[in-house]
């Protein structure tokens, strides 16, 4: 197996959160306790993914709220809030808001870009502005100027008994370090550096100088740090789908082979009129899988990831995956393994 140029300094994972439309309480429940379960295995990130209008999370920075109030050390984050759904400012307050009650842990990640099928949901979003609004990189550059502290407005003081401030409320200082850029593009890669936010790659980018997954990250990687101030120490987390199978059952493992089955077509050549390119799942052992990512550039010349937790597997899936990526995987990437008394709770 080849050997990485440093050991993995920070190992998290990636939830969607899908619940049953007839009970959505049992799976925001099950995406909390996946989180908890986490943080007892000694992740360093749990990452949760923003759906709407779908039987995913709508309102990640309310899941990890509460997540906050039953974890305590693990940092949570958002991969990623599409802002095109967002108003810049009211966001802010809920960031800040979720990362002073969480004790200055959360990461969140935003990208942009219009509202998956805009033209049919406009109406509801943007009923008087639809045709008016930005949905460009100005929007992530509002968003960081208010967490950051930037003036929202030229009023400030006493106006009889109420006090009002010139800048988003509360602030919480080191959440503008925090913030991520989920790009998938070199010119997203460079904006997020020049602007001084952190990049997250993911299992999707596009085919712009190349039709190679790992050859087109690895240039956004470079692009990223080559226009950021921090230049290599520029924090870069990539995120891929993968399932260890060292300790799953027969059934699971068929299960896992079938879904990456079913998903590998997609891999193999530009996909839509976005060209976009999908990173192959990866299953097998721990040690085949870490050979694999070793193999790869990009992997290489990072040393934080938040893998992916495939979709809609079941609970007891997602705690063997967890399982065996903090206990075999995180090891082989030279990541320690947990305290021996981790694991699950009861469901």
């Amino acid at each position: 197996m080849p050997l990485p140029s440093e050991p993995l300094r920070k190992l998290g994972f990636l939830t969607i959160g899908l619940f049953d439309g007839a009970d959505p309480r049992s799976g925001h429940e099950s995406t909390l306790e996946i989180i908890e379960l986490g943080e007892r295995l000694g992740f360093d990130s749990a990452w949760v993914r923003h759906r709407h209008l779908q039987y995913g999370i709508s309102s990640p920075v309310a899941v990890l709220a509460a997540a906050s109030q039953r974890t305590s050390r693990i940092e949570l984050g958002t991969a990623v809030i599409p802002l095109g759904w967002e108003n810049p400012l009211r966001l802010a307050e809920d960031l800040a808001t979720v990362d002073i009650l969480s004790g200055g842990r959360l990461n969140p990640g935003v990208s942009v870009g219009p509202p998956m099928h805009y033209e049919q949901v406009k109406h509801a979003l943007y009923p008087d502005t639809a045709d008016a609004e930005d949905f460009g990189h100005d929007r992530v550059a509002r968003l960081l100027d208010l967490v950051r502290g930037e003036p929202a407005t030229a009023f400030s003081g006493a106006e009889g008994f109420e006090v009002f401030s010139d800048r988003v409320q509360p602030h919480s200082p080191g959440l503008g370090g925090r913030m991520w850029y989920g790009g998938g593009s070199l010119r997203s890669a460079r904006w997020a550096g020049e602007h001084g936010m952190n990049f997250l790659t993911s299992s999707v980018v596009k085919a712009e100088e190349s039709e190679d997954f790992a050859e087109i990250q690895l240039s956004h990687v470079r692009a990223f740090r080559a226009h950021h101030p921090d230049g290599a120490r520029a924090r870069v987390s990539q995120g891929l789908v993968v399932i260890p199978t060292d300790s799953a059952t027969a059934d699971q493992r068929a299960k896992y082979e079938a879904y990456a089955r079913q998903r590998r077509p997609r891999t193999a050549e530009p996909q839509g009129p976005a060209r976009l390119m999908f990173a192959p799942d990866l299953v097998g052992t721990s040690n085949e899988i870490a050979e694999r990512l070793y193999s790869q550039a990009a992997f290489r010349e990072i040393d934080e990831v938040a893998f992916a937790l495939p979709f809609t597997f079941e609970h007891d899936d997602y705690v063997q995956i967890l399982t065996d990526i903090a206990t075999r995987l995180g090891p082989a990437l030279g990541r320690p393994a947990p305290a021996a008394n981790a694991g699950d709770r009861p469901r």
